[in-house]
């Protein structure tokens, strides 16, 4: 199984967002992949609206991003300031060597 990074939106309307993002790790299960959602499942536990909290989530994230095999970006819902960040840091770290698939699922 591919080891799948999964990005969607989290902030603003929060309940819409948390069921989408159920959505993405759904489809991506249905790829025969494994799916992390770190956005989902990260502020299950910590406070998003504290800095420190979001700041050691966004931390955590990286460290799956070496072991990563795609970083799978749903775009349904547009693309927030947080995965776009997720986004250009893949970008710009050639060492990574991780692949960025854009997908929709609506």
């Amino acid at each position: 199984m591919k080891r799948v990074l999964l990005l969607s939106p989290y902030k603003g309307d929060i309940e819409a967002n948390v069921a989408y993002a159920w959505e993405c790790v759904l489809d991506s299960l249905r790829r025969r992949e494994a799916p992390w959602a770190s956005h989902l499942f990260y502020t299950q536990i910590m406070n998003d609206s504290d800095p420190a909290q979001r700041s050691l989530g966004f931390q955590c994230e990286a460290a799956w991003l070496p072991v990563a095999q795609l970083l799978a970006v749903y775009t349904d819902l547009g693309i927030s300031a947080g995965m776009a960040q997720t986004i250009n840091r893949v970008s710009a770290d050639p060492s990574l060597a991780l692949p960025v698939e854009l997908r929709s699922i609506r």
